[in-house]
């Protein structure tokens, strides 16, 4: 069976075979072999593998880092009450949670978790600003259980190193009885050892210029004779988050592969 044309397509002239119908469009399905141009533009903006880093990321979230998140209200909290509770009152909170040496022979776990729950010199300290981004970058990559266990390795380790020498000192007269009543609290300790163990997972100039920048600052402090036994706190607890890069190095590979 033969197929006839219709419309302009029969009326040429006769013995001539008659025009073909326009074809443009319909193979537009046809991948071209050589493009003619610039090929197609990818998608613009930040894709998965490209993410802008978000401000807002450095700081703790009730999902993403919950201990350093309730950690920090429970400190805003103490801090309130310092900065507007009664003067007598608050001397005597601060008293009861001192970390002196004959609280720490007397009852040492309760006032070694109680010296944590303030922050000396309030919430304008620069150790809250520490706080809140060391140790939420260090629970991103290590989880809260661990940043935990790291706070008060640095917290507990670091105020034993202190405390001792001078409950030894006051044993040998070489210091007055009322060293032992030595008011002592805060988690600028904690504070340090986590400095110290995030450095670690920075990349090596990074993390070299961290503690650098934090221990040449610790040794200033040190040298100004301010307060003397804490400034060494501050070395020590730095000096223990160092010692746990084999550790925090080993969990933040067992979290990324998690996650991966």
């Amino acid at each position: 069976m033969r197929r006839t044309l219709t419309g302009t397509a029969a009326s040429g002239p006769t013995g001539s075979p008659p025009p073909l119908p326009a074809v443009h469009g319909l193979l537009d399905g046809v991948p071209r072999q050589r493009a003619a141009g610039p090929g197609p533009k990818s998608p613009s903006g930040p894709g998965p593998q490209g993410r802008r880093p978000r401000p807002w990321g450095l700081l703790p979230t009730p999902t993403g880092t919950p201990f350093t998140f309730f950690y920090g209200v429970v400190l805003a909290l103490t801090s309130y009450v310092t900065a507007h509770a009664d003067t007598a009152l608050v001397r005597a909170l601060h008293e009861n949670s001192s970390t002196d040496v004959t609280h720490l022979l007397s009852a040492p776990v309760p006032v070694l978790a109680a010296s944590a729950l303030w922050v000396a010199g309030g919430i304008a300290s620069p150790f809250v600003l520490g706080f809140l981004l060391v140790l939420t970058a260090l629970e991103r990559r290590i989880g809260g259980v661990r940043t935990a266990g790291v706070f008060l390795l640095g917290h507990v380790l670091a105020t034993l190193a202190t405390e001792v020498p001078v409950g030894l000192a006051v044993l040998v007269g070489h210091l007055p009885d009322s060293s032992l009543h030595r008011l002592d609290y805060g988690i600028s300790f904690g504070v340090a050892a986590s400095v110290g163990a995030l450095a670690g997972l920075m990349t090596p100039w990074l993390g070299r210029s961290v503690l650098a920048v934090f221990g040449g600052l610790l040794l200033q402090d040190l040298l100004a004779l301010t307060d003397p036994l804490s400034n060494w706190g501050h070395l020590i607890a730095l000096a223990i988050g160092v010692g746990t890069w084999p550790w925090v190095r080993r969990w933040a590979a067992e979290a990324a592969g998690t996650s991966g």
